[in-house]
């Protein structure tokens, strides 16, 4: 259910999106690999938290310009609902960020070239991928 609300949510906003917009994804991605990098050194609650702000902010980013707040509100909540399970993975060592980076950057640029049907498809797999971890 969550890949279907982020990709209805992401769809819109690349249609309806603004070079704004844009903005605010290239800095929730700077914001969030920085926290990457961070956390990686630092295991604290605190290092960990950032980071899944970061990555939480990323996400939400992307479908901020669906104008659908209903949505906004879905995705919010999928979300923070898979929290326990992605810092439980980080705990235990068991994310790959070489991986993580490669894919959200992948996602970013399909983004930002408006190619729908890449940018649905990069976010499903990331959110599998994620998922399956």
């Amino acid at each position: 259910m969550r890949i279907q609300v982020e990709k209805m949510a992401l769809e819109k906003a690349l249609v309806l999106g603004d070079v704004a917009w844009e903005g605010r994804i290239l800095a929730a991605h700077h914001a969030m690999r920085h926290c990457e990098t961070v956390v990686q050194e630092d295991l604290s609650d605190l290092a960990a938290l950032e980071w899944d702000y970061a990555c939480r902010g990323f996400f939400y980013g992307l479908c901020e310009a669906s104008g659908s707040p209903r949505l906004l509100d879905t995705q919010q909540k999928f979300y923070d609902q898979s929290r326990r399970f992605r810092l439980a993975l980080l705990r235990e060592g068991q994310l790959d960020f070489r991986d993580r980076a490669r894919q959200h950057h992948a996602l970013l640029e399909a983004v930002l070239a408006r190619d729908i049907a890449l940018a649905l498809h990069r976010l499903e797999i990331l959110i599998t991928t994620e998922m399956q971890a």
